[in-house]
């Protein structure tokens, strides 16, 4: 378990960057995953390199462990890729598979030993594991291993896999694997290194993204696309639902694991997750965005004289919004691309105006205007109204906020880390509510058969929107009725991101 103690083994700095943080960022992606099979590659810098490229996916920690056919060697770390690993920590992970991790966790969460991969020496051998999403029944899970002796190091669920793929008594790392995920549920996506395997795996579901690659003699696999083109492999496929991969001296093996009617992919990845230059179930990530902005645009025809971006996120959907609409784009927001977690908090009357050190508009460019601001959604809405207010004093005539995705009233347990139900505004304000709650003169939202039309290459049935809607594919143990619940309350003995 963890508490004051490990909060404060962090400090207040950290703290205090992650509290001025969450002023602006209401979503967060918890993980991104990635693994390679290349005997004849530096596999740790092409992994350093593949998680360069998914750093957005996770902040707070990274690791790498590297098999060399006899054993496995692992270095992580808190803080970002690029300050964990260094040359000479790269050339001490030498073999011919890795798979790494970047982690993106809650509050009091940020810790080393929750950093991934997760290392376990076993009766079979070594086994590296890194996750990306979360499973719902991780305390039972967690009690039954714990009276039967087991003792975990961490407070995250990516052990609890480990420890019943461990426990299975089985030969082959898959085989293992196959009797494990009988007993969990929830969503996952895993990278897995034994000596001599590289194994991965896309829970039953499809929540998270998973993709496979070839490079240079070898195989990829990673969260998004966006890593291939990073180190310069080839898309081969996405990793179906329920599919294991193995890749080893042999070369790569298919297992199919019975899966639902249809996937649950998570909206929210096309919404705002994912890198716009990533294919996802053989949707580009970008063209999406754009699509959802002209969607909103059909769907709420205005009066305005610019079309204004919420950045990053809400560039792609305003860029199309501003072609379908004819009103002419300006990125008249302009983010410091400075602020980052570690940003020291500042006294009571900063902290007042605290939007205005990472997000300020342009006076020239507003002042007199009727402008329509764009971002991908609006989850707690004190954002948006501090935005809103900004444009307000730059002297714009009017301020509408268009979102490009529905209300969000409900929170999630995949693998996202929302707010509790309570501190999502769209459970308990309608829109007009809303829109006086954060101070604009309109406020729309793009409709749910929009956002998923928008969406084309991927069939409308096949994704999660339990964030919209409530309807959670997965029952949610001993919760009840899941959409009248905080996410706070599946914390209760373990952390289980």
């Amino acid at each position: 378990m963890h508490g004051k103690e490990d909060k404060m083994k962090y400090g207040e700095m950290s703290q205090q960057g992650n509290d001025f943080n969450n002023e602006f960022s209401d979503w967060k992606e918890e993980c991104g995953v990635f693994g390679i099979y290349a005997p004849n590659l530096d596999v740790a810098r092409y992994t350093y390199f593949g998680l360069y490229a998914l750093q957005h996916r996770g902040q707070e920690s990274a690791g790498i462990a590297v098999a060399d056919g006899e054993k496995i060697m692992i270095h992580k770390g808190m803080g970002l890729v690029s300050q964990i690993f260094g040359r000479k920590t790269l050339d001490g992970l030498q073999g011919k598979i890795a798979v790494g991790h970047v982690r993106y966790s809650t509050t009091g969460a940020s810790m080393l030993m929750n950093a991934q991969p997760i290392l376990v020496n076993y009766s079979r051998g070594m086994m590296a594991l890194a996750h990306n999403g979360n499973l719902v029944n991780t305390r039972q899970l967690r009690y039954e291993l714990e009276e039967g002796g087991a003792i975990f190091q961490s407070t995250i669920d990516s052990e609890v896999i480990a420890s019943l793929i461990a426990r299975t008594g089985k030969q082959k790392i898959e085989e293992g694997l196959m009797e494990a995920i009988k007993h969990i549920k929830g969503a996952y996506a895993l990278v897995i290194a034994t000596e001599n395997k590289l194994v991965a795996m896309r829970d039953p579901h499809g929540w998270r993204p998973l993709c496979l690659g070839k490079v240079d003699g070898g195989y990829v696999v990673s969260s998004e696309s966006c890593a291939f083109d990073t180190i310069g492999a080839e898309l081969i496929r996405e990793v179906k639902p329920g599919e294991i991969i193995v890749i080893d001296d042999e070369g790569l093996k298919s297992i199919q694991t019975p899966v639902p009617d249809h996937p649950s992919l998570c909206v929210f990845e096309f919404v705002y997750f994912a890198r716009p230059d990533s294919t996802i179930d053989g949707q580009n990530v970008q063209l999406a965005r754009e699509a959802m902005g002209r969607r909103l645009a059909q769907e709420h025809p205005t009066d305005i004289d610019l079309v204004i971006p919420v950045p990053d996120s809400g560039i792609p959907a305003a860029l199309g919004f501003s072609q379908e609409s004819g009103v002419p784009l300006s990125m008249a927001l302009i983010k410091n691309r400075y602020v980052g977690r570690t940003f020291i908090q500042p006294e009571q009357k900063m902290r007042e105006r605290a939007v205005s050190v990472k997000l300020n508009p342009i006076r020239a460019l507003v002042e007199g205007k009727r402008v329509a601001l764009v971002d991908d959604s609006i989850v707690r809405g004190t954002t948006s109204k501090k935005i809103v207010d900004m444009f307000r004093r730059a002297g714009a005539k009017e301020v509408h906020f268009y979102v490009s995705s529905p209300p969000v009233a409900y929170p999630c347990f995949y693998g996202i880390d929302t707010s509790a139900r309570s501190e999502l505004i769209a459970s308990s304000h309608s829109v007009e509510e809303t829109c006086k709650a954060i101070g604009a003169d309109g406020l729309y939202y793009l409709s749910t058969e929009g956002m998923v039309a928008a969406i084309n290459e991927v069939p409308s049935n096949h994704f999660c929107l339990a964030c919209f809607d409530g309807h959670y594919p997965v029952e949610i143990p001993r919760l009840g009725h899941p959409q009248k619940l905080g996410i706070e309350e599946t914390r209760a003995k373990v952390d289980t991101r």
